[in-house]
């Protein structure tokens, strides 16, 4: 090979290098934000669930809380599906507790309607319901 030859190859791959560092990075705008569950107010919220589960209580901090309502420890891994105006669907895996994915539509900032389904303790869920913001938390 020549000097010249071996000049471009070298650059090539330092620069096919570079492009695939760029590629791995993350950017602002590749990050979704969830921008909808930020509408939502916080304080106490009821789930109603749309088959012959007892309604529930809880008090959310954000919209996000709204996320994992069958997987309740932290560390979750998270990707998001879908970020739009005014719905989010979220998929997430919880190491040794399974997974789910979520869908959260946003009718006001007190009233939205989940679709969730996965696999927790080894078991498959599946559920619809109702979220309404009832007032502050406890």
């Amino acid at each position: 090979m020549t000097k010249v030859s071996l000049a471009r190859l070298r650059s090539t791959v330092v620069a096919m290098g570079i492009a695939m560092i760029a590629l791995t990075v993350p950017t602002a705008a590749q990050s979704p934000s969830l921008a909808m569950l930020d509408k939502l107010q916080p304080g106490q919220w009821e789930i109603r669930y749309r088959d012959d589960q007892p309604s529930t209580r809880l008090c959310v901090k954000n919209g996000r809380d709204l996320i994992q309502l069958r997987h309740k420890q932290a560390g979750c891994n998270r990707f998001v599906v879908e970020d739009a105006a005014s719905e989010v669907t979220v998929q997430y895996t919880c190491k040794g507790n399974g997974y789910g994915r979520t869908s959260i539509r946003r009718e006001s900032s007190t009233l939205v309607q989940l679709e969730s389904q996965g696999i927790e303790g080894g078991l498959p869920f599946s559920f619809t319901a109702e979220g309404r913001r009832v007032g502050a938390c406890p």
